[in-house]
């Protein structure tokens, strides 16, 4: 089945004008009826796939983006917005690749105590969130990152991250997958850790 031309067209120009990333049914509602979203959107990601811009997929939506090697030239345009300290970087990761992760967890991880003000900027970038409360004594509040934090970083799902997969076959990280990311869409199911609870 051959994709309409016109619909490419139409769904090209709400990619390009979109301030955010796109979902399929974003795209969907915008297009006749009888448009192949998903098809469409593998025809221009692959028209696209060897020129200045991408079609790329971040956080199960799609948005074009420089391509990667490209980056450089406009190295002098982008605002610095953020500037993480030492403790924020490596508190993000931590959260990143072990969460659902409480704060306790994260201080045991680095070997030293979290300020508040670390996670406070890592909130003001929408980048992490509360997850809800271990089923321990005291009912510590875990922590996980947000689907932000994935366009953000130009990823498609936390599984992505480098190294994930490596690290998870080494014992480095204890968590599964499935169920630990499910209020980011496209990311595990809608189950819970069975050690959390939510408020």
């Amino acid at each position: 089945m051959s994709i309409n031309p016109d619909h490419v067209r139409m769904a090209e120009a709400l990619l390009f004008a979109a301030k955010e990333p796109l979902d399929e049914i974003s795209i969907a509602a915008r297009l006749p009826d009888d448009a192949d979203v998903p098809a469409i959107l593998e025809h221009l990601q692959k028209s696209y796939e060897h020129k200045g811009i991408n079609l790329s997929r971040l956080a199960g939506k799609w948005a074009f983006l420089t391509a990667p090697d490209l980056s450089w030239l406009l190295s002098d345009e982008r605002e610095q917005e953020r500037k993480l300290s030492r403790a924020g970087l490596e508190t993000l990761a931590i959260i990143a690749y072990h969460q659902p992760v409480t704060r306790a967890e994260i201080e045991e991880i680095r070997g030293v105590g979290l300020s508040r003000g670390v996670m406070d900027v890592l909130f003001d970038a929408g980048w992490i969130r509360p997850r809800g409360r271990r089923r321990t004594p005291g009912r510590p509040v875990t922590y996980g990152t947000t689907e932000e934090f994935l366009i953000h970083f130009g990823l498609d799902d936390v599984r992505d991250l480098p190294g994930f997969d490596e690290m998870k076959a080494s014992g480095l990280l204890n968590t599964e997958p499935s169920g630990l990311f499910d209020d980011i869409p496209g990311l595990g199911d809608t189950t819970h850790d069975p050690e959390e609870e939510e408020d």
